[in-house]
């Protein structure tokens, strides 16, 4: 399986390409990356060093791989964070590309937005973008739960509601929705629960909830969750694996004490989980 992961990439700790590239290639994915951004460290740190890329570079380097002649074997794209709007045409344009030389390659956007408490944090324009272009285009879409409240335009607060959101979307075009970091009514307290949507069914995985603060994890499970996808054609079992391999991965960061997702040093979990959590049709 070769997938096209186009997203931010950081030199120093696991965002972006840096933490979604690792995972597939453990599953045994051959990953072509290319960067939106390349920073030095996630910007939750306060302060970075970088530079955002353009639409064109993109195409460039688009350019340069179908000059290899190879675009026809991609079975996939993946796409997260953008940085601005000709960057997400320039990505659209590569989904085309590749559908045109393989009709059955898969397109899953991880559509970043924004999350809840901090709001919408990406560029002015990118919002619309994604709801109007980008996931109109997609197979598949993994927002968290700020994200589906967006793009479907339905507060969230309990699990019914949440169905409502995910079947809005689907109307947008994507036939999979998985959307993550779940809390409405039923949720426990010591709980999280991630929800997956396809074809008129639903189904929830509920996972202990750490008591940690990390970047990264929802570009991990979105990658997780494609390559399971694609290879078993079920959400549900595709929600299974993303979930066990995630929550093992951060429940051994928070084990470590670590700002970093510990991508590396829990690379069993993704291929081997320690943890199994049931997907419940809902």
């Amino acid at each position: 399986m070769n997938v096209l992961s186009i997203q931010s990439h950081v030199a120093y700790g696991h965002v972006g390409n840096a933490s979604a590239v690792f995972p597939m290639q453990r599953l045994g994915v051959e990953v072509w990356p290319i960067h939106t951004v390349q920073f030095s460290n996630h910007t939750g740190y306060g302060s970075w060093k970088g530079r955002v890329f353009d639409g064109m570079a993109i195409e460039e380097l688009l350019d340069g791989i179908a000059d290899r002649g190879v675009l026809s074997r991609c079975d996939g794209v993946l796409s997260g964070y953008m940085g601005s709007s000709d960057i997400g045409t320039a990505i659209l344009s590569a989904v085309a590309r590749v559908r045109t030389l393989n009709p059955d390659a898969l397109y899953c956007c991880d559509p970043v937005i924004g999350d809840v408490g901090r709001g919408i944090f990406v560029r002015p324009g990118i919002p619309e973008f994604m709801r109007e272009q980008a996931i109109p285009a997609a197979d598949i879409i993994t927002p968290n739960q700020f994200e589906l409240d967006f793009l479907s335009g339905v507060t969230t607060e309990t699990l019914a509601s949440v169905k409502e959101a995910i079947a809005a979307v689907h109307l947008l075009g994507p036939r999979v929705v998985l959307s993550t970091s779940i809390l409405v009514q039923e949720t426990p307290e010591d709980s999280v629960d991630l929800v997956a949507g396809e074809g008129g069914r639903f189904w929830r995985v509920r996972t202990p909830r750490l008591s940690l603060s990390v970047n990264g994890a929802g570009d991990a499970i979105a990658a997780l969750f494609f390559v399971h996808y694609a290879r078993t054609r079920s959400a549900a079992k595709a929600l299974e694996e993303a979930s066990a391999s995630v929550f093992g991965l951060l429940k051994r960061t928070e084990e470590a004490g670590s700002r970093e997702i510990l991508t590396i040093a829990a690379q069993e979990e993704f291929v081997t989980p320690t943890y199994r959590f049931p997907a419940e049709e809902i």
